[in-house]
C-alpha cells in the first residue's frame, strides 16, 4: 500500500508537470504575446517547485524516470521500487498530455520535444546530457546531503529546471525527462497520427546525464567530520 501511495504521488506530480508545462507551450503557440519563452520556462520551474513541496515528503518527488534510475544507481533508492515509479511517471505524463489536448487543443504539437533546425544528434545528445546532469547534481545535493539546504529543495530544483529550459529550450526543447517527452509524443501520435523523430534520444541522453550528475556529486561530497578548521566557508575537505 505504501508503494502504491508513493507511485500515486509520482503520477500526480508528473501529470502536473506535463499539464501545466506543455499547456503553457500550447497557449504560447495559440495566443499572441500572452506567453513568451521566459514565461513558459518559469511555468516548468514553478510547477516542479510546488509539486516538490506538496509531495516530496511522500515519494521523494522524482517525477522523472532519469532521476529514479540515477538514485537507484547510487544506491539512494531501491531497485525494487523502480518499475512502479517509472510506470507511474509515464502514466502521469500520458494523462497530462491527454488533458492538454482536451483542454487546449494540439497547438504547439502538445509541447513535444524536438530539435530545432540545424541541431544535429550530437548537439542534442550533448545538451540533454549536460542539462540533465546539472539538474541531477542539484537534486542529489539537496536530497541526500544533510549539509545542503534541504528545506529549499523545491526552489533549488525548480530554478534549475527553469534555467535549463531557458538555455536549452530553443535548441532541443530541454526535456531532461523521458516521461515529459514521451507522454506528449504518444498523445500526438494518437490524436494527429504523427510521432516526432528521435524520441529515443530524449530517453537515452537524459538518463545518461542524470546518472553522471548523481555520480559526480557522490564523488565530491564529504561528511561533516571531514571539515577542516576555518568554519563552513572552508568547505568540508
Amino acid at each position: 500500500m505504501m508503494l502504491f501511495k508513493k507511485s500515486t504521488a509520482e503520477c500526480i506530480g508528473t501529470f502536473a508537470l506535463v499539464f501545466f508545462g506543455c499547456g503553457a507551450i500550447t497557449m504560447a503557440s495559440t495566443t499572441t504575446g500572452l506567453l513568451g519563452h521566459a514565461a513558459v520556462c518559469a511555468v516548468f520551474g514553478l510547477v516542479i517547485m510546488v509539486m516538490i513541496f506538496a509531495t516530496g515528503h511522500i515519494s521523494g518527488a522524482h517525477f522523472n524516470p532519469a532521476v529514479t534510475l540515477a538514485f537507484a544507481t547510487i544506491r539512494r533508492f531501491s531497485w525494487r521500487q523502480v518499475p512502479a515509479y517509472i510506470f507511474a511517471q509515464f502514466l502521469g505524463a500520458l494523462l497530462g498530455a491527454v488533458a492538454v489536448s482536451a483542454c487546449f487543443g494540439s497547438g504547439g504539437a502538445l509541447g513535444v520535444t524536438v530539435a530545432a533546425d540545424g541541431v544535429d544528434l550530437v548537439t542534442l545528445g550533448a545538451l540533454e546530457c549536460i542539462l540533465t546532469a546539472t539538474l541531477m547534481f542539484v537534486i542529489t545535493a539537496v536530497a541526500t546531503d544533510s549539509r545542503a539546504v534541504g528545506q529549499l529543495a523545491g526552489l533549488a530544483i525548480g530554478s534549475t529546471v527553469a534555467i535549463g529550459a531557458l538555455v536549452g529550450g530553443p535548441m532541443t526543447g530541454a526535456s531532461m525527462n523521458p516521461a515529459r517527452s514521451l507522454g506528449p509524443a504518444f498523445t500526438l501520435d494518437w490524436s494527429e497520427g504523427f510521432f516526432p523523430a528521435d524520441q529515443w534520444a530524449y530517453v537515452l541522453f537524459p538518463i545518461l546525464g542524470a546518472v553522471a550528475g548523481a555520480l559526480l556529486y557522490t564523488f565530491i561530497r564529504c561528511d561533516a567530520s571531514d571539515a577542516p578548521e576555518g568554519g563552513d566557508a572552508a568547505g568540508c575537505c
